[in-house]
C-alpha cells in the first residue's frame, strides 16, 4: 500500500521484503534437492562414486560431459583434435563464407610427423594463362544415359534422416551452384534432394530404402521411378561405409518422422537399422547380377561403396569381371576410409575395423591397372578429405573424383558438437526438431556450400601449379612425398609404385 500512496522508501521496503522471502524460499529448495539428492545418492548401489561421496560426485559426470567441449575451445592446440582440428574446420569455415585463407609467420603443422605429405613444387611453375580447367569423365560408357562431369570435389552420401530437411535442400541448392554432384545417401529420395536441380548420386544401401517392396527386396517399378527422374545421373550399390563396416546403417527411431518412414517405407518412430549386407548378395557374381539388373532397369551408371579390408576380394571381383566382359563391370567404386564418418556407429567397428584410405586408394587403383580395368572403372576417394591437400593427394594416388560429406557439414555451419545421432544437433543440420531447425537457413548455407567447393578446386589448382601440371587431373605420385619414421621423406611413387611404374 505504500507504494500505492507514492511512498518511495515504503516501496522499497516492501521489494526488499520480497526479495527476502524469495531468497529463502530458494535457498529452502536448494537444501531439500541436496537432502534428497544426498540420501538417494548413498543409498543407490549402481555408482560407487556416488555412494562413496554423495553430491559431490556429480560433479565428476559433469566435467566429463563438459571437457570435450573445453578441450575444442580452450585447451587443445590447434592441430591436436580428432576426428577433425581446428585448423582444419577453420580453412572450411574461411572457405564457405568465402573469406581469405592466408596466414601469416609460419605453418602450424609439424612437418616432421611420420605419414605428412609434401607436395614437390617444380622450377618453373605453371603460369595462370596456361592452367585448363579438369577435363571431364566418362562415367558409365555402355550405358544407355552415361554421365559426363568434370567435377573434381563432390558431396558424399547422407541421407535425408540423417540430416535435417533445411540442411538437405541447402547441399542440393548449394551442388547445383557449384555444378558438382550430391549423393542421396541410403534412406531414400526426398523432394529436398531434388529441391536445388544439382545432379544426384541415388545410393541404393543394404535395406534399399526409397527402392524396396514389403518384403526388403529391390522393387523394380520404385527403382525405375527413381531412374526417371533426370537429376538423378548414377545408382550407388553401397556394400560397406567407412565407419562402420560389416554393419548397416543406424537411424534411430526419434528421427523417423512421418515423412521419412514415407520416404523410407518403414514404420514411424521405430530405429531403421539396415542388415549388414544385401541379402540377395553373397557372392561376386551375385554382386555383378545386381550391377547389372540396376543398370538394366535404370539405364544409367551403376557402381558400388566399399571398404577394403585387403586385395583379396579385388583379386576375385576382377577376376570376375574379366571373365564376364567389360560392359559388365561396376562404373565406378567409391573406397571409403576406416577413418570416415557417421552419425551413429559402433565404436569397435569405427575404430578397428577396415583400411584407412592411405592404404586402400593406392591398393585399389593398382588392382585395376593389374587388371587392365583403370579406363572402365571409375575411382572415387571417400574418407575424411575436407581440405584443397587432402583432395590433391587422393588425386596423387590416382583417384578420379572426391567426395566429402563432414566437410560440406562444416560449410553448412557444424561445430563438432558430436550430437548426430542424438536429434540434438545444435546447428539444425543433424536433427529433426523444428526449433533447431530454424537456425539453418538453406538459401544462405547454399551459398556456403557454393564457395566451399569453388575456393576448395581453386587452391587445388595452386597445389597443380605449384608442382608444374597444368591442371589438377594431371597430378601423379610422381608429385609428393612422405614423411617416414626417421624424419625424411620419400616420393609417393616409390612408396606405392604401381604396377607399372606411376600409376
Amino acid at each position: 500500500m505504500t507504494a500505492l500512496n507514492g511512498d518511495p522508501s515504503g516501496f522499497l521496503i516492501d521489494f526488499l521484503q520480497l526479495a527476502s522471502a524469495l531468497f529463502i524460499f530458494v535457498i529452502g529448495l536448494a537444501a531439500l534437492w541436496l537432502l534428497v539428492t544426498y540420501v538417494r545418492d548413498r543409498s543407490q548401489t549402481r555408482r560407487a562414486l556416488l555412494r562413496n561421496y554423495p553430491v559431490i560426485g556429480r560433479f565428476r559426470y559433469l566435467f566429463e560431459h563438459l571437457g570435450k567441449f573445453f578441450r575444442q575451445y580452450f585447451f587443445a592446440m590447434d592441430r591436436e583434435e580428432m576426428p577433425f582440428n581446428r585448423a582444419q574446420r577453420e580453412w572450411v569455415y574461411r572457405a564457405a563464407k568465402d573469406l581469405p585463407n592466408t596466414v601469416a609467420f609460419g605453418s602450424t603443422k609439424d612437418l616432421r610427423v611420420p605419414g605428412t605429405v609434401f607436395f614437390v613444387n617444380y622450377e618453373f611453375p605453371t603460369l595462370g594463362e596456361d592452367a585448363v580447367a579438369p577435363r571431364p569423365l566418362l562415367i558409365g560408357p555402355h550405358c544407355r544415359a552415361p554421365y559426363t562431369t568434370p567435377s573434381l570435389f563432390n558431396i558424399s552420401g547422407m541421407s535425408y534422416g540423417a540430416l535435417s530437411r533445411p540442411a538437405v535442400e541447402a547441399l542440393s541448392l548449394g551442388a547445383h551452384a557449384a555444378e558438382c554432384w550430391m549423393n542421396t545417401g541410403e534412406g531414400g529420395l526426398s523432394p529436398y534432394h531434388l529441391a536445388g536441380g544439382a545432379d544426384l548420386v541415388f545410393q541404393i544401401g543394404t535395406a534399399k530404402f526409397g527402392v524396396r517392396d514389403a518384403k526388403g527386396r529391390l522393387d523394380p517399378g520404385r527403382l525405375r521411378a527413381v531412374a526417371d527422374h533426370p537429376e538423378v545421373r548414377m545408382f550407388e550399390l553401397k556394400l560397406s561405409q567407412g565407419a562402420k563396416p560389416g554393419k548397416g546403417g543406424i537411424l534411430p527411431g526419434v528421427k523417423v518422422t512421418p515423412e521419412i518412414a514415407r520416404i523410407r517405407g518403414i514404420p514411424v518412430g521405430r530405429n531403421a537399422m539396415s542388415p549388414n549386407r544385401h541379402p540377395e548378395i553373397a557372392s561376386n557374381e551375385e554382386l555383378l547380377d545386381m550391377i547389372e539388373r540396376i543398370r538394366e532397369i535404370g539405364g544409367k551408371p551403376v557402381g558400388i561403396k566399399a571398404v577394403l579390408g585387403g586385395s583379396g576380394w579385388l583379386d576375385r571381383l576382377f577376376t570376375a569381371v574379366r571373365r564376364r566382359g567389360l560392359e559388365g563391370a561396376p562404373d565406378f567404386i567409391t573406397v571409403d576410409s576406416a577413418d570416415g564418418g557417421s552419425g551413429a556407429a559402433p565404436m569397435p567397428l569405427m575404430d578397428g575395423v577396415g583400411l584407412p584410405l592411405r592404404e586402400s586408394l593406392p591398393l585399389l587403383v593398382d588392382k585395376l591397372d593389374e587388371y587392365g580395368l583403370r579406363g572402365r572403372i571409375r575411382v572415387i576417394a571417400s574418407g575424411k578429405l575436407v581440405t584443397p591437400a587432402d583432395v590433391a593427394w587422393a588425386l596423387c594416388l590416382g583417384a578420379d573424383f572426391v567426395v566429402s560429406a563432414r566437410g560440406f557439414m562444416f560449410a553448412l555451419g557444424c561445430i563438432q558438437a558430436l550430437q548426430c545421432n542424438r536429434n540434438t544437433c545444435p546447428t539444425g543440420i543433424t536433427t529433426h526438431d523444428p526449433r533447431l531447425q530454424r537456425g539453418l537457413h538453406p538459401p544462405t548455407k547454399a551459398q556456403r556450400v557454393a564457395h566451399y567447393v569453388r575456393n576448395l578446386n581453386y587452391e587445388v589448382g595452386l597445389i597443380a601449379h605449384a608442382c608444374g601440371v597444368r591442371s589438377p587431373r594431371d597430378l601423379r605420385r610422381v608429385h609428393a612425398r612422405v614423411v617416414q619414421p626417421d624424419g625424411l621423406s620419400i616420393p609417393l611413387d616409390r612408396l606405392h609404385p604401381g604396377v607399372k611404374g606411376n600409376p
